[in-house]
């Protein structure tokens, strides 16, 4: 499980679809319904 690494990442739970935006990053994992979050990958990123 990857910790948050920087604002404006987006992660969205499987279970209940919650979604969360990151304001400020602390390096924590995120988890909701007892299991980790996804990163949904920004479609405005370079990679």
């Amino acid at each position: 499980m990857a910790g948050v690494k920087r604002e404006g990442e987006e992660y969205i739970c499987d279970i209940c679809n919650n979604k969360v935006i990151v304001t400020k990053a602390g390096g924590g994992a995120l988890v909701c319904c007892g299991v980790p979050m996804r990163q949904e990958l920004n479609k405005d990123e370079d990679f």
